[in-house]
């Protein structure tokens, strides 16, 4: 297992692993409910979107997707050209953030800038890559979206955490989809 989360109603509990599969656990009897394979490697990260009806998942396979916490579905694939360590949503955009970097085992040999330890900012109904924030010297292995959207920071394996603060245009940014009316252009 590498990662586990409590789904809604608390009564059963998603987890990951190293093949990347998803599995839902029923905690009353103990039995695996479904399982899930979208993803071709292991699962590094998984993150809610604030009304827990979305869930992000970023795998060592180079991709990010975004799921459908009720049908269990794919929504969206976001595709990276480096493993991803880590995921987030926005709660107040409909923007995803995809983080990570190649091995830590090559990261002496290699800048920054060849490593790719940058987060990545998706539009999340598009799909489209729109922004890139810098700042790590290794990979990013996990990321936390403020609640009220003003920024987020990130841990990196080169011992930082950084605070990420959106300037004005990060806000003034805005799309025709940047409402929840467009996630039924995702299915």
């Amino acid at each position: 297992v590498t990662k586990a989360t409590w789904l809604p109603l608390n009564k059963q509990v998603l987890t990951t692993d190293d093949e990347g599969v998803m599995r839902i656990h029923d905690l009353a009897s103990g039995r695996v409910l479904r399982e899930m394979k979208e993803h071709s490697k292991r699962i590094n990260s998984l993150s809610w979107n604030k009304e827990k009806f979305l869930l992000i998942t970023g795998s060592a396979d180079n991709t990010a997707k975004l799921w459908d916490a009720e049908e269990w579905k794919v929504l969206k694939t976001y595709e990276t050209d480096r493993p991803v360590n880590a995921v987030g949503i926005s709660p107040i955009k409909e923007h995803v953030f995809v983080a990570g970097g190649q091995e830590a085992m090559n990261v002496t040999t290699t800048s920054a800038k060849v490593g790719k330890f940058e987060t990545k900012l998706f539009h999340m109904v598009f799909g489209e890559e729109f922004g890139t924030i810098r700042g790590h010297f290794g990979p990013v292995n996990t990321l936390a979206i403020h609640p009220e959207g003003t920024g987020f920071t990130s841990g990196a394996e080169d011992g930082y955490i950084r605070v990420h603060d959106f300037d004005q245009d990060y806000f003034s940014f805005h799309s025709e989809l940047d409402d929840l009316s467009a996630l039924t252009q995702l299915g």
